[in-house]
């Protein structure tokens, strides 16, 4: 088993910056990537980041590319997602999960532990 529970969520001026924090416990392999989505009011939740928890391997969204960066610290057992230049379509609940596989996957059902989420609201 593995729990997820983010934080560092909040209420951000457009242009601003956040960094969400996902801390882990349980049995987590390197092999495993850990993965972002975010879900806003009325739409699917969509993949933002994942960075393989040896941290070799990253992938971003395109529509964050450029503002979005995954990190991980291996002695905290935490991966980051600072989020710069947001923007008011950034505005959703963020959701760290874990994939148990060597694969990058964008598909939010091919991962499996998520955390609780934490807002993310982008003001005009």
């Amino acid at each position: 088993q593995v729990q997820l529970v983010e934080s560092g969520g909040g209420l951000v001026q457009a242009g601003g910056s956040l960094r969400l924090s996902c801390a882990a416990s349980g049995r987590i392999f390197s092999n495993y990537y850990m993965g972002w989505f975010r879900q806003a009011p009325g739409k699917e939740r969509e993949f933002v980041a994942a960075i393989r928890w040896s941290a070799v391997i990253t992938r971003l969204a395109d529509s964050v590319k450029g503002r979005f960066t995954i990190s991980r610290d291996n002695a905290k057992n935490t991966v980051y997602l600072q989020m710069n230049s947001l923007k008011p379509e950034d505005t959703a609940v963020y959701y760290c999960a874990v994939r148990r596989s060597i694969f990058f996957s964008v598909n939010r059902a091919e991962y499996d532990f998520w955390g609780q989420g934490t807002q993310v609201t982008v003001s005009s």
